[in-house]
């Protein structure tokens, strides 16, 4: 059996909140059942079934005792689905020879292969439950889960609501999130329980450290359709937004916005080059929201490298210009205002809205077009044919913006650094499905290129901050000093590093093109 649920986490307010609200929507079948679930998860002591993506798992549910596995679960954007398979346990003694379906039940006795079996951890839980129906006739239950973690002498507490998928159709799942938390602020769950007990006998949390996330490569296999690299693709992006989003709500790391506006940038470029079988009304909608907070987030990460990178640079290396470090104060004290307006943001619906959204695009196919008869067979094409599509068109975008590179004015430098951008994305997203020695030396030196256009791009970024006359410290003259200072320096530093783009744009067009 598949199981298919939404995970938050919750703190006590939104606990009871939750059941208020269900109660003004009408989706309430039937009344709430309150009991309380003791869970044992076992495995070798090398943790072999957890290695093998498998938990084993004894729940003392009343006076039953009932056995589970639950083989190769994911866990993306909120949503787990994983295989289940239970049987009876009579006495809370494991049994593998019950576990009632016979694949399940030779894998588990493969990778235990005779090892004695121990508790690893344990959940005590007081769990709340209720039926929900839609409309359009989906079931689902939901379950705020309220209690603890325990490993060994080790206890953490944790609360969730688990909206697990009955029958119908699973986007009913994220229409019921909607419902139940309007006003923003919610976290995704980003592990099961079991997941969450190892972690407690391993390191003593329950949660793994919060850090700025950055993106990581999507092993893609040459077997895979286009429909599931898209997704294999979008979840990374989803992922690496919806962690650094929660970064930076809860920390200061400047890293936490730059990983944040490359997450959302990533997620269009995704967009971009699936677009010939993504397209849909929904992927427009969420390409758009992902442009507006995109913008949103550069400005603080503008505000952050121009503080912290580029004027105290400046003033460390020139002490005795003392309105350079002044000037770096008045954008830091902006960058934190900035700071705050942004978490306003990141907290509210609107952003929210866009994660909840984004899951579902993902998770439930959102882009499929009942009126678009051809698509089918383009999400079942090869996912190779579709990268070497998708690298030609980048590739040629690229060269004709270059074209007459040295004579570009800024506005077509710009364009250019856009392009090659688009094109690195691109490049990655698609990179495991070439051979790496030919990947490795077109990316180098793409990588390389675009340095160059960063120091145009951070250019422009200081000389848009430090002119106009809403620019703090505009009437006084050593602040203009320091701004024209550092519009100088950044310009000059531009330009030097422009002089060798000529070279590196011609050792790109040289190198053998990968996917040809």
């Amino acid at each position: 059996m598949s199981e298919i649920e939404l995970k938050f986490l919750l703190d006590q307010q939104r606990s009871r909140e939750i059941w208020a609200r269900l109660a003004a929507s009408e989706l309430v079948n039937g009344g709430r059942r309150t009991k309380t679930l003791r869970s044992v998860y076992l495995d070798t002591p090398e943790h072999a079934l957890k290695k093998a993506g498998i938990a084993l798992r004894l729940r003392r549910d009343g006076r039953r005792w009932i056995q589970t596995v639950k083989t190769r679960g994911g866990l993306h954007g909120g949503l787990s689905q994983a295989g289940e398979v239970e049987n009876p346990a009579p006495g809370g003694r494991v049994c593998l020879d019950a576990i009632p379906e016979l694949s399940v039940r030779e894998s588990v006795v493969r990778h235990i292969n005779g090892t004695s079996l121990e508790p690893i951890c344990e959940t005590v839980i007081k769990r709340t439950t209720s039926e929900l129906v839609l409309e359009d006739g989906t079931r689902a239950e939901i379950a705020v889960d309220v209690g603890e973690v325990r490993a060994g002498e080790r206890s953490a507490a944790l609360s969730e609501v688990e909206i697990e998928l009955l029958a119908g159709n699973p986007s009913g799942l994220f229409d019921i999130a909607h419902i139940l938390f309007p006003e923003g602020g919610i976290r995704f769950s980003r592990l099961s329980k079991a997941a969450r007990g190892y972690l407690l006998a391993k390191e003593g949390q329950i949660d793994a450290p919060l850090a700025p996330r950055k993106a990581l490569n999507v092993a893609l296999d040459h077997t895979q359709t286009a429909e599931q690299a898209a997704r294999d693709t979008l979840r990374e992006c989803l992922d690496q937004i919806a962690t650094n989003v929660l970064v930076i709500r809860q920390m200061n790391d400047p890293e936490g916005p730059h990983q944040l506006r490359i997450g959302l940038r990533r997620l269009r470029s995704a967009f971009s080059v699936y677009g010939p079988v993504l397209q849909s009304p929904d992927m427009e909608r969420l390409n758009a929201e992902a442009r507006w907070l995109g913008q949103e987030v550069g400005s603080l990460r503008d505000l952050d490298v121009v503080a912290n990178e580029k004027l105290r640079r400046e003033a460390e290396t020139h002490p005795g210009e003392p309105a350079l470090a002044a000037l770096a104060e008045t954008v830091t004290q902006q960058a934190a205002q900035q700071r705050e307006h942004l978490r306003q943001l990141l907290t509210g619906s609107r952003v929210q809205a866009f994660l909840i959204d984004l899951s579902r695009f993902v998770e439930t196919r959102g882009w499929l077009v009942p009126q678009d008869f051809g698509q089918t067979g383009r999400l079942a094409a090869p996912v190779r044919e579709l990268a070497v599509q998708a690298l030609d068109k980048r590739w040629k975008k690229a060269v004709k913006r270059a074209r007459g590179l040295e004579h570009l004015t800024v506005e077509e430098r710009h364009e250019l650094r856009k392009e090659l951008k688009k094109l690195r994305y691109a490049a990655e997203f698609f990179s495991s499905l070439f051979p790496a020695k030919r990947v490795g030396p077109f990316l180098k030196r793409l990588k390389k290129l675009q340095t160059v256009f960063g120091d145009l791009n951070d250019a422009a970024t200081v000389g848009a901050m430090f002119t106009g006359t809403e620019v703090p410290g505009a009437g006084d003259p050593l602040a203009q000093r320091a701004m024209g200072w550092m519009i100088g320096a950044s310009e000059a530093r531009a330009e030097f590093r422009w002089t060798g783009a000529k070279a590196l744009w011609r050792g790109l067009r040289q190198t053998r093109l990968f996917w040809q």
